[in-house]
């Protein structure tokens, strides 16, 4: 038997439950997990926000962790192998999207903590083809992060193209893991933190940001691109009055509260609006070897499996600077 925290149905809290250890399946593999990041998309999973889960459902979608079994046909990874599991956890490899590169719009896609039980839980499955290999050097609490605000992180930075100037709207555990990327390019960064919140801003400067100040302040120069991590619609008329024409808002959330309407002025002038839907293993791959390159280095607050709930309650209170972990060691 083994312990996860269940979210069963009505969705309120998670409960702490003795499950039994899966089997894998063909393509599958089981992993003994180690770390589990917390990631704002489980908040959205928990609350009703995103609407189609398979209930009950094990969240969490930042697993690092080893393989101690293989399923049928699966040949890599091997058993022993440390990986780690992000939120796209299955496509079908074969619609025009899969085949095209663009994964991460399979309209048959499945998502771990979503509709595959996640990592949550002292043991878990995965298919074997979206396991990534985690980077020598990353303990397992620093690395899980990587596997989320990391990679949705670097996928909004390459969305927002090469801006000498960039604004970061909502400064969490991907914002936290962005700026290193953006100033390790020698890019000059503002953060815009949640009106009054001086611990965040104070954490950006920490960071290296250029400027911080409350997200509904002008910055002290014209942006030449922004990314949006709150979920906050209000934040993309924000964003569209900072950048100046030509720039890009990139949208880096699974989720945002409707945006409000807004003058077609502040859009006017060749600016872009764009989602950012998921992630890729391509995406995976390459910011897994960047990583230790810069080196990015991951601020982390550890709670045990039994305190996954005050975990996801420090998040959506906005307590939690950097990035929260759930260590199963």
């Amino acid at each position: 038997m083994a312990r996860a925290m269940v979210l069963g149905r009505p969705r309120t809290r998670l409960r702490l439950s003795e499950i039994a250890i899966p089997e894998p399946g063909p393509g599958q593999v089981l992993l003994k997990v180690h770390a589990c990041g917390i990631c704002r998309t489980d908040l959205h999973v928990v609350d009703g926000e995103l609407t189609e889960p398979k209930l009950p459902i094990i969240p969490g979608h930042q697993i690092v962790a080893d393989v101690i079994k293989a399923g049928e046909g699966v040949t890599e990874p091997r058993v022993g192998a440390r990986v780690g599991v992000p939120w796209l956890g299955w496509t079908d490899g074969d619609c025009k999207y899969c085949l095209s590169g663009r994964e991460n719009l399979c309209d048959r896609a499945r998502f771990t903590g979503y509709q595959i039980d996640g990592g949550y839980a002292d043991y878990t499955v995965a298919d074997s083809r979206f396991c990534l290999p985690i980077p020598e050097g990353y303990p397992d609490l620093q690395a899980a992060p990587l596997l989320c605000a990391g990679l949705i992180g670097y996928r909004s930075l390459r969305m927002a193209g090469d801006a000498p100037r960039l604004g970061i709207y909502g400064f969490g555990s991907s914002a936290s893991i962005v700026i290193q990327v953006a100033r390790h390019r020698g890019q000059r960064t503002y953060a815009f933190t949640r009106p009054g919140d001086k611990a965040g801003q104070k954490f950006a400067l920490d960071l290296g940001a250029d400027w911080a100040g409350d997200s509904d302040a002008a910055p002290p120069d014209p942006l030449d691109a922004a990314i949006i991590f709150a979920p906050a619609g209000e934040l993309v008329p924000a964003a569209l009055r900072a950048v100046a024409k030509g720039g890009t808002v990139v949208c880096g959330g699974i989720h945002m509260s409707d945006i409000p309407s807004f003058p077609y002025s502040i859009l006017w002038g060749e600016r872009v609006l764009r989602s950012v839907a998921n992630l890729t293993r391509a995406d995976g791959n390459e910011f897994l070897l960047l990583a230790p390159t810069i080196p990015i280095e991951t601020k982390v607050t550890v709670y045990p499996l039994e305190e996954a709930n005050e975990a996801l309650d420090d998040m959506r209170e906005g307590r939690l600077h950097g990035s929260g972990v759930i260590s199963l060691s």
